[in-house]
């Protein structure tokens, strides 16, 4: 008879929820932290920008919506299923947003998700927060693996993602819908273990 290994789930359950989702410190004074009621307006406000609205199908049309959000973000820590964090600048402006979602404890996966304001872009903003969330995603919080999926055609998203240590796996055809119909998606993944780029 053969005999069945049993292997326990990487992140225990209650692991997370635990404990209060933890502010995250970036290279560069950046600060990713939990979102509060005081950021409602500028996350409204990020969404009328051209490139989010490409890039991110599902918008909210309202601040009640954005509250929403939150409150959605807060009971999805408590479920473990997702966090969402505001990236800001060391004084606390607003600079974006990243996320985990898809939180699966038994296989130690997640897949990340981020925005940059248009006043943010072209400093690196978005890869230092990835850097700092994989960090620790992957170190104090047990994950194993991450990944991450954008538009074929986003290819300031596809620089991030390979500048923060998460290779290109493979292309999904017709994998998601947009504004203008069906994208082809890549999807990145960074594994414990894996060396950044130099």
């Amino acid at each position: 008879m053969r005999a069945t290994l049993s292997t326990p789930p990487t992140i225990p359950a209650g692991t997370l929820s635990a404990v209060a989702q933890p502010l995250l410190p970036g290279p560069g004074e950046l600060l990713l932290r939990p979102w509060e009621a005081a950021d409602v307006p500028v996350f409204l406000a990020a969404y009328q920008d051209p490139a989010i609205r490409t890039w991110h199908t599902r918008q909210p049309r309202s601040e009640d919506d954005v509250r929403a959000w939150f409150a959605q973000y807060e009971q999805a820590w408590a479920q473990e299923t997702g966090a969402s964090w505001a990236v800001t600048r060391a004084g606390g402006e607003v600079l974006g947003r990243i996320a985990l979602g898809s939180l699966n404890l038994d296989d130690g996966d997640a897949g990340c998700g981020y925005w940059v304001l248009p006043a943010a872009r072209g400093a690196g903003v978005a890869t230092r927060a990835l850097a700092a969330l994989s960090a620790w995603a992957l170190g104090e919080a047990g994950f194993h693996r991450l990944h991450l999926d954008h538009s074929t055609r986003n290819h300031a998203s596809c620089r991030v993602a390979v500048k923060a240590g998460f290779p290109l796996e493979g292309t999904m055809r017709s994998a998601a819908v947009h504004a203008d119909g069906r994208h082809d998606m890549h999807l990145h993944a960074r594994v414990r273990g894996d060396e950044l780029p130099g």
